[in-house]
């Protein structure tokens, strides 16, 4: 079948070019770098950012470059803040509940009745790769990406763990430059090889999905690799983020891997640029939620856990734009499918926005696209007794974020796993074990300084807005309250803003077919969503990469 489609269009741009009629322009290749939980964290958002920003830290010159060749979104979500569920629904075109026990991370199967966009580019005759993570929970077969076969890692995988393998290398002997450009070309023999296995002229797909982002990394890596001083982010953290030494030094070390990952991302647009393979390749780079083991991040619903970096640039894409259109991770699937000139199928909830990338407007293209829906299910399995999840959804608009807890008596990042100081996990415990404590917060140092001060007044209020109980309903008006810390929805002022957007959410929500609102709402809370063995809390036990 595929060879049936190459040979067609072949054969349209000879009867184009016999008969003076346009032919079709070439379909571009599509270089998609996705990182784990990245956040929207790269120097450029500096410029677009008002006030201190965590961004004016930060050094990513080749996502610099790439943004103003081409376009650079402010308003990418995920569809959840969860890497297993937030990939179903980009691989899928659909949203997360959409995706049957692609929804949740641990226990996590992939249905392949749902049709997802690499296999359809497949199917169109383009030469498909991928280096790294694709799907969780990290199965090597990647299955909605099409097999072991496409894989390209004999190089190696030592850019997953960046500070890791760097600061060993350094303390067996080598500069940080010299470990730099080793593991640095592992990515680069890696993309030639699959480049090499291309047959001439044909269209490549190649997913780069480095794990350097996701914990964890080498502690005091970001000043010893990269020379980021952790006091130079004091001032800089949002509201809810304690600004301490110690969260500051872990910030700083999640920074240093972040401009690893700009470095990995600048090698695979150097053999592009080399090879002139750039002017005919569409390049988009994100990453699959928020900063892990923070308050507010990974597995939260306001935008420092779901708001993630957007850069776009490619064939027939205006260089030098920021867009404000809200963009849906979900969109890429449909977008990628109609660049390629494939049809993407009904069942995609996702929206192209190729559009608004061929426009030569900044600012608001599409005015239809002014809000985002996200939500989350379960994320470690252990978190909450008997495997239950902690169901939540949220609609963000460019003024308002309404937040739906459906289960307000559970523990939105897990249970304690304690209940007085004396039983309470040591700090060492709590840096290096996810499951010690608050299952659904990865294990770190800002959470174990969390964890210590929950007995001093000072950080209570910090200690209760990363893991304390929420409300079945939350609102913060994002104009007066950036940081989303001021929930007004028991405010009367704010009751008939608040119904319009609960009643806007849950039309999406059943227009979409979304198990909470129709039908058996209690689909996630049974077998086999909920029968997974529990992990054991060994020191090292923490979420697969």
């Amino acid at each position: 079948m595929k060879h049936l489609i190459t040979r067609c269009m072949l054969l349209g741009s000879i009867l184009a070019s016999c008969y003076g009629l346009p032919a079709e322009p070439p379909r571009p290749n599509i270089l998609f770098c996705f990182a784990d939980d990245w956040g929207r964290f790269a120097s450029i958002y500096a410029s677009v950012e008002s006030g201190p920003s965590i961004n004016q830290v930060l050094k990513t010159p080749v996502l610099d470059r790439i943004a103003r060749r081409g376009v650079l979104f402010k308003n990418a979500f995920v569809t959840a803040p969860s890497c297993t569920p937030c990939r179903s629904s980009l691989l899928s075109g659909q949203y997360f509940w959409r995706t049957g026990r692609g929804a949740i991370l641990q226990g996590a199967q992939w249905d392949p009745s749902i049709p997802s966009y690499p296999l359809l580019l497949r199917d169109a005759g383009y030469h498909m790769g991928k280096s790294y993570k694709v799907w969780s929970p990290g199965s090597p077969v990647d299955a909605p990406y099409g097999g072991q076969k496409h894989a390209y890692e004999k190089a190696g995988r030592d850019f997953c763990d960046f500070s890791e393998n760097a600061t060993k290398l350094v303390r067996q002997g080598l500069s940080f430059e010299a470990a730099r450009d080793t593991i640095l070309g592992q990515v680069r023999d890696n993309f030639e090889a699959f480049l090499a296995d291309r047959q001439p002229g044909r269209p490549f797909c190649y997913w780069f999905g480095p794990t350097l982002t996701h914990r964890a990394w080498e502690k005091g890596s970001g000043q010893a690799l990269w020379g980021i001083n952790p006091d130079s982010l004091k001032g800089k953290l949002p509201k809810f983020m304690p600004d301490v030494p110690e969260v500051r030094a872990d910030f700083a070390d999640y920074l240093g891997e972040i401009q690893a990952w700009d470095a990995g991302v600048g090698v695979l647009l150097h053999k592009l640029e080399v090879s002139g393979e750039l002017d005919r390749t569409l390049v988009v780079i994100s990453g699959d939620h928020g900063m892990p083991g923070v308050p507010g991040g990974k597995c939260n619903l306001y935008d420092f856990g779901v708001g993630v970096a957007l850069i776009a640039a490619g064939p027939g894409i205006q260089g030098g734009r920021v867009v404000d259109d809200f963009i849906n991770l979900m969109d890429l699937a449909p977008t990628f499918l109609e660049a390629a000139g494939v049809e993407p199928p009904e069942t995609m909830t996702g929206q192209s926005f190729l559009h608004v990338l061929r426009s030569r407007k900044g600012g608001v293209v599409d005015p239809a696209r002014n809000f985002v829906v996200t939500g989350r299910e379960r994320h470690v399995a252990s978190a909450r007794e008997g495997h239950r999840p902690y169901p939540h959804r949220a609609l963000r608009t460019a003024e308002f974020l309404y937040i739906r807890n459906f289960e307000p008596d559970r523990w939105p990042l897990g249970r304690p796993g304690f209940t007085d100081k004396a039983q309470r996990p040591s700090a060492e415990v709590l840096e290096r074990s996810t499951y010690a404590a608050f299952a659904d917060m990865d294990a770190s140092p800002t959470k174990a300084w969390l964890v210590g001060q929950q007995d001093e007044s000072l950080w209570l209020w910090h200690y209760q807005y990363a893991f304390g109980k929420r409300p079945a309903e939350e609102l913060y008006d994002l104009e007066q309250d950036p940081d989303q810390i001021n929930n007004l929805a028991a405010n009367p002022a704010y009751a008939d803003r608040k119904r319009s957007l609960a009643t806007q959410l849950l039309t999406v929500l059943r227009e979409t077919g979304d198990p909470r609102v129709i039908g058996d709402g209690q689909m996630f809370e049974r077998p086999p969503f909920t029968d997974v063995a529990t992990p054991a809390a060994n020191s090292r036990n923490r979420p697969a990469k």
